[in-house]
């Protein structure tokens, strides 16, 4: 039988009793927790028939590494879908694609942050290599905040093939870059995109970079000279969304 995975906070857990109750095992919530966010939770796991026990708060401490909010359920192995899936994804979308691609995102926190922002966005998926990428664990759905249950994550054996058959399918893959000499709000962001945002301090890898249709730069303003990935996925993303709205409704 598979390693139940832990799960906790209160937002990553209610995703997963709405989305995915089939996956929740147990429920353990810190003794005396009975304010209304705990009897919101209580009430799902009771329409699912999932069993919920208290436990002393310590002992929650003790048994996963974050901030868990006085609440930890147990739950079958994360999903992460392959190849298949976002050829999937796209046969059934019916609206351009925007797609957010990381190359080499190691920190579980920015995962986190890129999953919930994709998500806000109407992103169709988040695209990362197999090998050096931050993977589906507690950290990543706690920052999440419920979105690592909705938004699919697809797990590639070599971006680069993955960035060519997008491209193949009609999508545009723009990647970003410092040194570009076209800001990204320069560009029509309006049809089928993957947008590529490199790792946290590298950048993009050489052969990813070669493989962007156009590269697209965020002008700064201050005196730092980037953001961090998931920040300016956040920019990113929506500077596509706000271009998609505008164009909807010039064409009403």
């Amino acid at each position: 039988m598979s390693q139940l995975e832990k799960v906790f906070g209160f937002h990553a857990i209610e995703a997963l009793l709405h989305h995915h109750p089939k996956r929740v095992k147990q429920i353990w919530l810190a003794e005396g927790r009975a304010d209304p966010r705990a009897q919101t939770l209580l009430e799902l796991a009771e329409r699912g028939r999932i069993p919920v026990g208290q436990i002393d708060r310590r002992e929650l401490d003790a048994s996963v590494e974050g901030v868990h909010q006085g609440v930890v359920a147990e739950v079958s192995p994360s999903q992460v879908w392959g190849e298949a899936m976002l050829d999937e994804l796209l046969d059934r979308a019916d609206e351009p694609p925007l797609l957010l691609v990381l190359d080499g995102v190691t920190d579980p926190h920015n995962l986190g942050a890129c999953l919930r922002t994709a998500d806000a966005a109407g992103a169709l998926a988040v695209i990362v290599p197999k090998d050096k990428s931050a993977t589906l664990n507690a950290t990543v759905r706690k920052v999440a905040c419920g979105a690592a249950e909705v938004m699919p994550l697809v797990a590639v054996t070599n971006l680069v093939r993955t960035l060519e058959k997008l491209q193949q399918r009609g999508v545009w893959v723009v990647g970003t870059a410092g040194e570009a000499s076209k800001a990204l709000y320069d560009h029509d962001l309006t049809g089928p995109l993957a947008i590529v945002m490199g790792a946290e301090g590298k950048g993009m890898r050489r052969l990813t970079r070669e493989r962007c249709d156009f590269l697209a730069s965020l002008p700064m303003g201050g005196s730092v000279s980037s953001l961090n990935v998931s920040v300016a996925s956040g920019v990113c993303l929506f500077e596509a969304r706000r271009q998609r709205i505008v164009n909807l409704a010039r064409n009403a």
